[in-house]
């Protein structure tokens, strides 16, 4: 039988919660089941204010505007990232700097972030790349030296740690993803960690359209208007109800992820000590929520003779970005600071192995199994 890269899965009540969302008559943004969502999760980050939107994008796109981006700023980013998080920055004007990543982390590397602060710089975005935390301390340090704001992108890292704080809560602004590739799911979603009490009120009205709505149904006014610019950020209520299924079940999955994760580390560790692959870190200052499993080949072209080995035995595995640096829309709004060998190479050797909730033990040794006999070493 195949084994896909990625299956979404239920976990718990979804299909229930979904029909109570249904019976209660309340299928819009804002519902019962997105605010258990909100409290739950601002309880576990100790953060101000957490709104789920209706995906990792929007949340982006919310930050965007909430840390007043404007034409002409530039923003520090890997370019080893998706898409959305230079989109976010490009629509306000903005031009996104790529900067290199670190080969151990795959993250930012936190040295080249400060060789890439000018006068123009206004924000810098780590993204926490496979759920593995970016130097936050360096980050947060350089930062507050030179009045920037920092916005975690943390759409891989729902419960993974960076020196006991949880990704997504260590900037002034965070973000998680709840699409079908997470480790927590909803289908799409996503939400926007305001980490700096200061900005709550105006990102609920940015996240209401720019409105005072919220307040205005919290008893706060007594009609709600224009206030501020914004968009349709909320998600449905049946994207609540699911994903707070999921949320009540968040610890296990990711513990069993987690457990995966590392079944797939010991079992490839032989190929790493011959020089074979290597795999993701296990000594850095964090807890990884074993969102991704990768390897990365000597070349890009045993990469590519390794996937087409897999393909041929029903195992789907993956690369994964095409660097933003060097893509079209990349070279016409951003702009590169320093070198990119590190992103250039990881691009071109990267294969990601399957990972999913559901992948049984039996599955992974198939797939364990397969990168051996592909390297002819059992």
């Amino acid at each position: 039988m195949k084994i896909p890269f990625n299956r979404p899965f239920i976990a718990g009540k979804e299909l229930y919660y979904i029909a109570r969302a249904v019976f209660q008559g309340h299928l819009s943004g804002n519902g019962p089941f997105t605010k258990k969502c909100q409290e739950w999760m601002e309880t576990k980050f100790q953060s101000p204010k957490i709104l789920l939107t209706h995906s990792g994008t929007g949340a982006l796109e919310m930050a965007a505007i909430l840390s007043n981006i404007g034409p002409g700023d530039e923003v520090i980013m890997p370019s080893f990232t998706f898409v959305s998080t230079a989109n976010a920055f490009v629509l306000r004007g903005a031009v996104p700097v790529f900067v290199d990543i670190r080969f151990d982390s795959l993250n930012i590397d936190e040295d080249i972030v400060a060789q890439a602060i000018t006068e123009k710089t206004k924000a810098v975005v780590p993204v926490h790349y496979a759920g593995f935390a970016c130097e936050m301390e360096t980050i947060m340090a350089l930062a507050n030296q030179h009045d920037l704001w920092v916005i975690e992108d943390a759409a891989q890292g729902m419960l993974s740690k960076y020196q006991d704080q949880y990704l997504g809560s260590i900037g002034h602004l965070g973000v998680l993803s709840f699409h079908e590739t997470k480790n927590i799911i909803s289908g799409e979603g996503g939400a926007l960690l305001v980490n700096s009490p200061e900005l709550v009120d105006r990102a609920e009205v940015i996240w209401e359209k720019g409105t005072n709505r919220k307040q205005f149904f919290d008893g706060r006014v007594d009609k709600y208007t224009w206030l501020d610019i914004g968009s349709s950020f909320l998600p449905s209520e049946i994207v609540g109800a699911f994903l707070w299924a999921q949320i009540e079940q968040a610890e296990k999955i990711v513990n069993t992820r987690c457990q995966i994760f590392r079944q797939y580390q010991e079992m490839l560790s032989p190929l790493v000590e011959k020089g074979y692959i290597q795999t993701p870190p296990d000594h850095l200052d964090c807890a990884n929520n074993g969102h991704i499993f990768y390897v990365i080949t000597e070349s890009f072209q045993v990469r590519t003779k390794l996937l087409q080995f897999l393909k041929k035995e029903s195992i789907h595995a993956v690369f994964h970005y095409l660097p933003l640096h060097s893509s079209p829309a990349g070279q016409k709004y951003g702009r590169v600071c320093g070198q990119m060998t590190n992103t250039d190479e990881v691009t071109s050797r990267i294969l990601r192995l399957p990972m999913f909730y559901e992948i049984s033990d039996h599955e992974v040794s198939r797939v364990v199994q397969a990168v051996y006999r592909f390297f002819r070493v059992i």
